[in-house]
């Protein structure tokens, strides 16, 4: 298996935030983003990561931010490590390819989610209240079943454990209603074009989340879009209403957690290396079936 990076050191560069998977870089006016290979489930960090992960996170990310572009800007400057600023000439062998030099925007706390399908939590929610995040559902959906109209559904970003689910009423209360509107158009105008274009190519895009900033008193979106990690991929093939669906995100790991008797919190158990190449198989089919590329 490839070198697996779990951490990312780069002395003397200011540490903003470290994530589940990202850390980020102050550089004053602009950020860097470096994607380790680090994989979470049930918000626990795995004590192994998966190999290229984090380069594939980075350059699925680049493609659908430039797919994107004419709906709305993005933070992304470069993921060009030759031409990022002198002070990071050093590490080049451990950032080229998995960073991403951005805009510093300013945080909406709102993670926007959208959905095409019904699964994951939704249909959980569904099941108990025949709702999902307040919307009333039609009686007799099955799971995995497609919405007649992708489904805007925000939750409010959590400091700690998992993020508040709320109604876009609330979302509204808490951006304005200025705000609140974009990102939701945004957010339904992005899952659009990439879903059609993802099923082109033989993948169902079932959900996603976006998250968005400000910058130059406009609203961009930022972190990373429609990657495996931030989405639920689907093979169009392989599609068949009343069941969960065989998936190219992290669902292959969560479904082998779900066989242990672990109760979801840190520590999480060592994942085999059989789950470790699945995972990263399927993390990379995504990515050649949707970018057509064949290499990192």
């Amino acid at each position: 298996m490839s070198e697996v990076l779990l951490d990312i050191d780069l002395p003397g560069i200011n540490l903003f935030k470290k994530g589940k998977v990202r850390n980020v870089f102050d550089l004053n006016d602009k950020l860097l983003i470096v994607a380790s290979d680090r994989i979470s489930a049930f918000d626990c960090v795995m004590p192994n990561g998966i190999p290229n992960k984090g380069k594939i996170l980075t350059m699925l990310s680049s493609f659908w931010f430039s797919f994107t572009q004419d709906i709305v800007d993005n933070h992304l400057i470069s993921t060009d490590a030759d031409s990022y600023p002198r002070e990071l000439k050093k590490f080049l062998s451990v950032i080229a390819g998995r960073s991403m030099l951005v805009k510093k925007a300013d945080l909406i706390e709102i993670e926007c989610v959208v959905r095409g399908y019904i699964s994951g939590s939704a249909w959980k929610e569904y099941k108990a209240s025949g709702e999902v995040a307040g919307i009333k559902l039609p009686s007799g959906l099955k799971e995995s079943d497609k919405f007649p109209e992708p489904l805007f559904t925000p939750s409010i970003k959590a400091k700690t454990g998992h993020d508040e689910n709320i109604t876009e009423k609330k979302m509204i209360d808490f951006t304005g209603e200025s705000v609140g509107k974009t990102i939701k158009e945004k957010s339904l105008a992005v899952y659009k074009a990439a879903s059609d274009y993802a099923e082109g190519k033989g993948i169902i895009i079932a959900d996603t989340k976006f998250e968005f900033g400000k910058y130059d008193n406009q609203i961009i979106l930022i972190d990373e879009i429609l990657t495996p990690d931030s989405s639920r991929f689907w093979p169009m093939d392989k599609y068949s209403p009343g069941k969960g669906q065989p998936s190219f995100d992290k669902q292959f790991l969560r479904d082998w957690l779900e066989t242990l008797d672990w109760d979801k919190n840190p520590p999480a158990p060592k994942l085999p290396d059989e789950v470790i190449q699945k995972t990263a198989e399927k993390y990379m089919e995504a990515y050649k079936m949707l970018t057509g590329r064949e290499t990192l």
